[in-house]
């Protein structure tokens, strides 16, 4: 029963990231590309995942280095490359319109 309840608080932090990723995509996002005259549209789920997992990687790396160091959810995360790599991946989303001049996604 305890496994569960931590599947289900990681559940609902993942969740939670995901919903937060969409709000700001829809809200934040299209107006702050905008003040750089770039264009806000085409497949917008690509930058809600980037958007969203930037913001899941942030809170893990700052749960795993400074708060819960000794959590093997998050030790083993932090020591995974596939991790890091999806958060170079979701900082290349991020950035890649600024360079571009559109929304290439």
């Amino acid at each position: 029963m305890q496994a569960f309840l931590k599947d289900l608080g990681r559940s609902i932090e993942l969740f939670f990231f995901l919903a937060l990723g969409f709000y700001l995509t829809v809200n934040i996002a299209g107006n702050f590309y905008g003040k750089y005259g770039i264009e806000f549209m085409g497949n917008i789920w690509v930058n809600w995942f980037g958007i969203s997992y930037f913001l899941f990687a942030v809170y893990t790396a700052i749960m795993g280095f400074f708060i819960f160091k000794g959590v093997k959810f998050y030790n083993r995360l932090l020591t995974s490359k596939i991790f890091w790599f999806l958060f170079v991946v979701s900082m290349f989303i991020i950035l890649v319109p600024f360079f571009k001049g559109e929304n290439p996604f």
